[in-house]
This record gives structure tokens, sequence and C-alpha cells, in this order.
């Protein structure tokens, strides 16, 4: 499953909202020494109850907007 993420770095809180055609997750940690990336597939991870390692960034390393693809076998369950 691909969707598409908004990241707000440097936020007060962790939020993660949705939305038909996008995600917005406001992360803590600042967008240097790849530090946003990781707190983002960390928050996404336990929001999906997943392991980090089945959260793939596809497309925005160094970009607020990013494409995000969770693995296929999150998709088969129930």
């Amino acid at each position: 499953m691909k969707f598409k993420v908004k990241v707000i770095p440097n936020a007060k809180k962790i939020k993660v909202s949705l939305s038909d055609d996008s995600t917005k997750v406001c992360l803590t940690t600042p967008p240097e020494d790849n530090k946003a990336n990781k707190q983002l597939k960390k928050i996404l991870a336990e929001y999906f109850k997943l392991k980090r390692r089945k959260i793939t960034l596809i497309a925005g390393q160094k970009s607020r907007n990013k494409l995000v693809e969770v693995d296929k076998e999150f998709e088969q369950k129930p």
C-alpha cells in the first residue's frame, strides 16, 4: 500500500492525521541528519502496529512531501 505523507518537523507534539488522499504527521525532531525520516518510520510503524522495516520511504527523502510504502503483508490482514 502506498500513500502520500506531509511531514511537519520540529512540532511540539507528535500527531498523525489521516484523510482520504494524504496523511499529515507532525514530528518533534529536526529535519537534519535523517532524524525526521527515522522518526517518521518509527511513528508510522507504531501507528500501523508493524516493524520499522515494513515501512519504506519511496520518494521525498529531503522533502516535507513524501511517498511511503507499507509492506504488502499489512494489506492482507483483516
